[in-house]
């Protein structure tokens, strides 16, 4: 006889209705979201604003793509399995400039999403209640995947606001602009309603 943890891990991969499968679908969703966001601001930095910091002290935003991607790496290699903190990993060096070609860095980006998506795939064979650790803290798969959505929302948060400093006033916005919240809604309310994520677009 198999315990109520076990009968529920069970049959929540059957059925693709349920709030487990609704919230990987959902936050695969918002990954790729805050994924483009940050592409979307660095587009408009050339090498010298990707690369650039003030002082020793201070992330550039490279070094920021840097810290995610290791990151990325550690915490969702083997994520079912694994802790998501790896021997391997070496946080303190992510707040060092060691990349500096944009290429290079994108690539790493890629693999490092890569990594990502595939963790949320694979996510979708246990139920809810499967466990993961970070650093021998147990997470459910959920709340080691809204830690992490949170965690990325914050830097790519940065990543706009230093992007913006940057290129001043030929930055372009990357939500609704200044002064068009009315022409916005306008536009929204005009539309019958639908049920969809918000980051498809119009």
């Amino acid at each position: 006889m198999i315990g109520l943890e076990q009968f529920l891990n069970k049959i929540a991969p059957n059925y693709p209705n349920m709030p487990y499968s609704n919230f990987l679908t959902s936050s695969t969703s918002l990954f790729h979201y805050y994924k483009k966001l940050a592409e979307d601001a660095i587009d408009q930095l050339d090498d010298e604003q990707l690369f650039f910091r003030n002082n020793e002290n201070e992330n550039s935003i490279a070094i920021i793509f840097g810290h995610l991607i290791g990151n990325m790496k550690s915490r969702f290699t083997d994520f079912l399995n694994a802790d998501g903190e790896k021997e391997w990993r070496n946080r303190d060096q992510e707040f060092e400039p060691l990349l500096n070609d944009r290429l290079e860095l994108l690539e790493r980006w890629e693999e490092a999403w890569a990594t990502v998506f595939q963790a949320l795939s694979e996510a979708e064979n246990v139920g809810t209640y499967h466990i993961v650790y970070i650093r021998n803290e147990g997470h459910t798969v959920m709340e080691a995947i809204q830690r992490q959505l949170a965690h990325y929302a914050y830097h790519v948060g940065q990543i706009v606001v230093l992007s913006k400093h940057l290129k001043g006033t030929n930055w372009k916005s990357l939500s609704i602009p200044k002064g068009g919240s009315d022409a916005f809604n306008q536009q929204k309310f005009q539309k019958e309603k639908t049920k969809k994520h918000f980051t498809e677009g119009s």
